[in-house]
């Protein structure tokens, strides 16, 4: 997989349009965002669809980032598995994009969405062991199931709990609040 840092793409963005696509939640794309990217999130990705999208010129390369470079890769990925190979990884994401000093757009504070994963698989585990204590002894298996569910997650790097939540409205964003040149695909 092809890889680039922040500070190539953005010398090469001064020089001609690049196509940079980020596949965050809307809600972190809302949040701040670097300047040229459009928002694509990675659970509703179809790279058949987005490829149709671009300028036609399919050997001109698309860059993909994200927050730290993870969701890219797989992004990366499975444009890789249609058959695209001018697909980039953007190393380090917009953390290390903003840490660059580059320009971004800031818009709405968000909770992240593995914080809000955390704080939903917490709460669910701890009310697990509470009513396991107080109610019955079977609601333990609430905080098993949780705790099956994390180990999945980290084996497998798919969270299913993650995919729910980054479907919740409050993780949605309209068309005002998306930013310029935002594109929401859910």
């Amino acid at each position: 997989m092809q890889e680039i840092s922040v500070q190539e793409l953005a010398e090469m963005e001064k020089q001609s349009k690049v196509d940079l696509i980020d596949v965050r939640t809307p809600a972190e794309y809302r949040e701040v965002h670097a300047t040229p990217a459009r928002n694509v999130p990675l659970e509703s990705l179809e790279p058949r669809a987005v490829l149709a999208q671009l300028d036609g010129d399919s050997r001109a390369p698309l860059y993909v980032i994200c927050k730290s470079g993870n969701r890219s890769s797989q992004a990366c990925q499975k444009f890789l598995n249609v058959g695209f190979e001018q697909v980039v990884n953007v190393s380090g994401g917009t953390t290390a994009w903003e840490k660059a000093g580059l320009p971004v757009v800031r818009g709405k504070k968000a909770f992240a969405l593995d914080r809000q994963v955390q704080i939903t698989a917490g709460s669910l585990a701890l009310l697990g062991a509470i009513l396991g204590f107080f109610v019955h002894p079977g609601f333990i298996g609430l905080s098993g199931f949780v705790g099956a569910g994390l180990i999945f997650a980290g084996i497998s790097n798919l969270c299913p709990m993650a995919t729910m939540i980054a479907r919740m409205p409050w993780n949605q964003v309209d068309g005002a609040d998306a930013g310029t040149g935002a594109t929401c695909c859910r």
